[in-house]
C-alpha cells in the first residue's frame, strides 16, 4: 500500500532537490563553488583610472565598462553604494570620472543628469579621502586637501604602540603602498587628460583643499598632519628615502606568486600605484603579475565589464558544502568529496602577517580567496572546519589532521575580551578610526559577535575544542555583547539579523541549557522582525541608524538566517516559535523560482559597516537551502 505524502512535505521535499541539484551544477571541475561577489561601482572606476595611468588599457575591453556604468546609473543620475540607497556622493563622483577617462563628453544626458546629482550633494570637496585621492593622481584635486603618511611609520617595530600591524590587514595591504604614494603625491599624465572642475560646487577657483575639522580632540590630528606637511615642504622628514624602500619592499614580499596582493582589489590597485610612483615600468615581471591578477577578478559579459572587490571561492565552498551535506545529500557524494579536498589543499601552512601579534601560533587557518598566504581569516577556517565535519573522505585521517591544526591556529587567534576577530589579534586600537586617513572608519580590526559566534558554533559541533577557559571567556564576551533587545551585531553580514543568527546557532550547541533566558530573547527579538509576508529583511542603513534593526524588505538570505536562528533556539529551549517558522518557510517556498534557484536585489554582506557593502551571489542559494534542511529535519522529529 502507498503513502501519501502531504502536499506541503512533498513541496518541500521538492524545493530541497531543486535547490540541490542547481547548485551541484555550479560546482567547478576542481571542485569548488564560486560565485560573483558584487560591490558598488567605484571598485570598477577605480581599475579604470589604473589602467589608464599605467597605459595598460589597450587590451582589456575597457569600453563594456562605460555600458555597465550607464546601467548601474539610477534614475536620480546617481550611483548607489548599495542597492536602493537613493545614491551617494564618492561613488558618484568616481563613476563621472571613469566615463570621463572613457571618453564619454560633459554634455552627454547621462553626465549632465550625474552632475546635476553629484553638485545637489556638495560636489568633490564633500568626498570621501579616498575620491580625493583618486583624482589627485590626475590633477583633479589638489595634494594638500589630503592628509600626509611619513613613510617612516613602517620603520616603528612591531612592539611600538603606533606601527603598520596595529591597522587591520585590508587596511595595512591598502596603506602600506600608499606611504609611497602620498609622499610622491604624483600627478600622472594620461594620454587623453581629462579635468571634473564642472564638479566643485562652489568653483574650483573657490574650493579649499583642506581636512575638514571636527571640532573636538581628533583636530589633535590636523594639528599633527601640518607639521607633516612643513617637515615635507622643508625637506625636513626623518628616515625618508629608508621608510619609502621599507615600503617598497613590503609590497614586493607580499605579492602572490599569482600577482595578488591580500586577495582585495584597493590593496591591489594601490600596490600598482606605489610600484607606478617607484617608476617601476610596464613590462616589470611585478607589474605584469598585478595587472593578471586585476584580470582575475573582473567579469565580462557580451557587452559589460566590471569589477569585484574580492573573490570568494573557499567561503563559497564551504558553506556549499554544509547546505549540501546538511540537506541530505550522501557525505561521500562525489561533489563533496571533491570540494573537501579541494579545500584541504587550500589550507595555509605558512606564516602570515597574524604571527606578527601571535607569536606562538603555528600556521593552519584558510584564506577567503583562491590565494592569500599572507592573511587567512578566522571566520572561513571555523566554517571550513564544519564543512569538513560534514562529509566523509577516503584519507579520514589527512582531514582529522588538518582540522586540529586550524583549531590550534583559531585558539591562538582569540583576543583579549574573550572573542574572535577576523584576521589579527587585538586589532583594537579605536583611536586609528579618528585619524584624517580614516574616514571609512575601517582601520581596526577588534573581536566581534559574528565571528566568535562562528568559532564557538565550530566547537560544538566537530567536538574539537580550544579549551574550556577559551570556551568561557567566549562565551562571556557573547553575553555582554547582547543588545537589550535582544539581537546582537552583524559586522560581516546585514546586520543584526545576521549577528543573532550566528550567535543563537553557537549558543544552541554549547549546554543550551546555561543559556536559555539569552536565546529566548534573541528569538523573540528575531519573532518580532518578521514581516508581513512571511520573510525577514534588514537594510544596509541599519548600521547608520539603530532604530532599523531588523527592519527591510524580505529577502530569500536573511530570511534563511532568522529561520536558522530560530530553530537554532527553538532546539536549545525546547519551545519553537511554529508560526513564525512556518511562515518563513511559506516564504523561501514562495519565492523560489522553478529552476531551484531565489533571487534578490539587496546587499546582505558588509565590508565596512556604513561605508562598504557587498553582494555575495550565493547567499541566496545556500542559506535557503540550509533553512529548508534543518526545517525539514524538526519536522520529521515531530512525526510519530
Amino acid at each position: 500500500m502507498q503513502v501519501q505524502v502531504k502536499p506541503e512535505i512533498q513541496r518541500l521535499e521538492t524545493a530541497i532537490a531543486a535547490s540541490q541539484n542547481y547548485l551541484l551544477s555550479l560546482q567547478h571541475e576542481q571542485g569548488y563553488w564560486w560565485a560573483a561577489l558584487e560591490s558598488n561601482v567605484s571598485i570598477t572606476a577605480e581599475a579604470v583610472l589604473v589602467h589608464k595611468i599605467w597605459g595598460s588599457d589597450g587590451p582589456r575591453p575597457l569600453h563594456k565598462v562605460e555600458p555597465y556604468l550607464r546601467q548601474q546609473q539610477r534614475s536620480h543620475g546617481g550611483w548607489e553604494l548599495y542597492y536602493g540607497d537613493g545614491g551617494e556622493l564618492s561613488v558618484s563622483v568616481e563613476a563621472y570620472m571613469a566615463l570621463k577617462l572613457l571618453g564619454v563628453p560633459a554634455d552627454d544626458p547621462a553626465m549632465v543628469q550625474a552632475r546635476r546629482f553629484i553638485l545637489h550633494r556638495g560636489g568633490i570637496s564633500q568626498t570621501r579621502i579616498f575620491t580625493k585621492l583618486h583624482l589627485a593622481l590626475i590633477g583633479c584635486y589638489e595634494w594638500q586637501g589630503l592628509p600626509s603618511l611619513p613613510a617612516w611609520v613602517m620603520l616603528l617595530p612591531d612592539f611600538s604602540p603606533v606601527n603598520i600591524y596595529e591597522m587591520s590587514s585590508w587596511a595595512r595591504g591598502s596603506t602600506v603602498p600608499l606611504l609611497v604614494v602620498m609622499d610622491r603625491k604624483p600627478i600622472f599624465p594620461l594620454a587623453h587628460p581629462i579635468n571634473l572642475d564642472e564638479l566643485y560646487a562652489e568653483g574650483r577657483a573657490n574650493a579649499k583643499f583642506e581636512l575638514p575639522r571636527n571640532h573636538d580632540w581628533t583636530d589633535i590630528f590636523l594639528a599633527c598632519d601640518s607639521l607633516f606637511k612643513i617637515a615635507e615642504m622643508t625637506q625636513l622628514v626623518p628616515f625618508r628615502e629608508e621608510g619609502i624602500r621599507a615600503a617598497e619592499r613590503w609590497v614586493i614580499e607580499r605579492q602572490e606568486a599569482t600577482g595578488d596582493w591580500g586577495g582585495i582589489i584597493p590593496a591591489m590597485l594601490n600596490s600598482l600605484l606605489c610600484l607606478k610612483a617607484l617608476d617601476y615600468k610596464l613590462s616589470d615581471p611585478v607589474v605584469e603579475r598585478g595587472l593578471r591578477a586585476v584580470d582575475h577578478f573582473a567579469l565580462e559579459s557580451t557587452d559589460q565589464y566590471w569589477m569585484q572587490p574580492c573573490i570568494s571561492p573557499v567561503w563559497d565552498t564551504a558553506l556549499v558544502i554544509r547546505a549540501l551535506a546538511e540537506s541530505g545529500l550522501n557525505r561521500e557524494h562525489p561533489a563533496l568529496v571533491k570540494a573537501g579536498q579541494w579545500l584541504l589543499e587550500k589550507q595555509i601552512l605558512d606564516y602570515g602577517d597574524w604571527s606578527i601579534k601571535n607569536k606562538r601560533g603555528e600556521p593552519g587557518g584558510w584564506a577567503f580567496e583562491f590565494e592569500n598566504r599572507f592573511y587567512p581569516d578566522v571566520d572561513d577556517t571555523a566554517v571550513v572546519v564544519m564543512a569538513l565535519a560534514e562529509i566523509v573522505l577516503p584519507d579520514g585521517s589527512a582531514k582529522k589532521t588538518a582540522m586540529e591544526r586550524a583549531v590550534r591556529w583559531i585558539q591562538g587567534m582569540q583576543c583579549r575580551p574573550g572573542g574572535w576577530a577576523a584576521f589579527d589579534v587585538d586589532n583594537d586600537q579605536e583611536w586609528l578610526n579618528a585619524i584624517p586617513y580614516g574616514d571609512l572608519k575601517a582601520m581596526i580590526d577588534p573581536n566581534t559577535a559574528d565571528v566568535t559566534a562562528r568559532v564557538l558554533e565550530m566547537i560544538g559541533r566537530t567536538e574539537i575544542t580550544t579549551g574550556s577557559a577559551s570556551v568561557e571567556r567566549a562565551i562571556a564576551y557573547l553575553l555582554q555583547e547582547q543588545e537589550p533587545e535582544g539581537c546582537w551585531f552583524g559586522r560581516w553580514g546585514v546586520n543584526y539579523i545576521y549577528g543573532t543568527s550566528g550567535v543563537l546557532a553557537a549558543l544552541s550547541v554549547l549546554e543550551p541549557a546555561r543559556f536559555t533566558v539569552p536565546i529566548s530573547r534573541g528569538a523573540q527579538w528575531l519573532v518580532r522582525c518578521q514581516n508581513s509576508d512571511g520573510g525577514w529583511g534588514e537594510t544596509c542603513q541599519s548600521y547608520n541608524d539603530p532604530s532599523l534593526k531588523g527592519q527591510g524588505e524580505s529577502t530569500a538570505s536573511q530570511t534563511a538566517w532568522a529561520l536558522i536562528g530560530l530553530l537554532a533556539a527553538g532546539e536549545a529551549t525546547g519551545t519553537y516559535a511554529t508560526e513564525a517558522l512556518d511562515r518563513g518557510i511559506q516564504y523561501l517556498l514562495d519565492h523560489q523560482a522553478e529552476e531551484g534557484t531565489w533571487n534578490e536585489d539587496y546587499f546582505t554582506g558588509t565590508g565596512f559597516p556604513g561605508h562598504f557593502y557587498l553582494k555575495y551571489h550565493l547567499y541566496q542559494q545556500h542559506f535557503p537551502l540550509t533553512a529548508l534542511a534543518r526545517y525539514q529535519a524538526w519536522q520529521q522529529q515531530q512525526t510519530p
